[in-house]
């Protein structure tokens, strides 16, 4: 089979195109052939070699896909051949024409989905799952400020925030990426790439401010953020990419909690909510991926360039 195959840490031009042998199952494992793979910024920082867990080299890249299930181990109970599944982990990497999950790492995937769709659902939804409701502990009514609204995790916290009832505010730097947070259900769009944005949004929300934010990018808008946070509100690190000076003061004056999260420490009840919340906002319509552009496996290269390059309106896929 073809697959992606990364010998050394650095640039995209790392992302190697092979052919090697299919996966096959043990008792507990799956193997699964991908329809489509999601490709996320934290996959570049692992090929950079810049992540604090780093892969053994040789590796493929990628946890998230979604295909048909093509071979079962004879201990799999919950799934058999030819089952829609999307994958939120994988044994042998998803930037490939098959991969090997254990079972636990494979959810059914709702026949309104279509497999590009749904190589963008576990980190981007459970992302966005997990900083609004198990980190946040976002309620109806409230209202929530989503940095970078317009990629991948920004667009599913719109549409998890906008279900559950709150109020939603989303940021971007172009004109498409706040049209397309509009569509998806933002009752305000802002451009970030204004300085006086913040003060925009306290003005729109009569000074009282934000309960919520989500922060895509912590090291260039964390001390700021507090320009717009209510008191006792609430801000949830999603995304850094460098170092910052802080003003520990601004959260003491505003009674504020930062929290800072990653995805893979969930618990495993954290995880199963997720799964059970994705399904059914998948199934009920009110959750709709939305897949910017599709890349093949030898584009893997420019697809990791755009995914951090390029204004966000959507996720980036690879198709085998």
């Amino acid at each position: 089979m073809k697959a992606i195959v990364v010998s050394r840490f650095g640039g995209p031009e790392v992302l190697e195109l092979k052919e090697v042998e299919r996966p096959m199952p043990s008792s507990s494992q799956v193997v699964v052939r991908i329809g489509a793979a999601g490709v996320n910024p934290v996959d570049t920082y692992l090929r950079s070699g810049v992540y604090p867990k780093l892969p053994p080299l040789p590796y493929t890249p990628g946890k998230d896909g979604a295909g048909i299930i093509e071979e079962v181990g004879d201990a799999v109970l919950g799934f058999t051949a030819g089952d829609r599944v999307y994958t939120s982990g994988s044994l042998t990497g998803t930037y490939a024409e098959f991969t090997l999950c254990d079972e636990k790492d494979i959810s059914r995937l709702p026949e309104n989905v279509t497999f590009e769709q749904g190589a963008g659902v576990w980190t981007p939804y459970a992302t966005s799952y997990r900083a609004l409701f198990q980190k946040a502990g976002a309620k109806t009514g409230e209202t929530v400020l989503i940095h970078g609204a317009s990629g991948g995790v920004g667009l599913a916290a719109v549409q998890w925030a906008k279900n559950a009832g709150l109020k939603v505010i989303g940021t971007a730097s172009s004109e498409k990426g706040l049209e397309l947070i509009k569509e998806n259900g933002a009752d305000m769009a802002f451009d970030h790439s204004d300085d006086e944005h913040l003060e925009a949004i306290l003005d729109r929300t009569d000074g009282k401010g934000v309960a919520v934010i989500i922060e895509m990018l912590a090291n260039e808008n964390l001390e700021r953020d507090f320009k717009a946070l209510a008191m006792f509100g609430r801000i949830v690190v999603v995304g850094n990419r460098g170092s910052l000076e802080f003003t520990p003061r601004l959260a003491m004056s505003k009674d504020a909690s930062i929290f800072g999260m990653s995805l893979f420490n969930y618990s495993e009840a954290d995880r199963i909510e997720i799964r059970d919340a994705v399904f059914k906002g998948l199934a009920e319509g009110y959750l709709k991926p939305i897949v910017s552009r599709s890349y093949s496996l030898a584009d893997a290269p420019a697809a990791h360039r755009a995914v951090i390059e390029n204004k966000a309106a959507g996720k980036i896929v690879l198709v085998p």
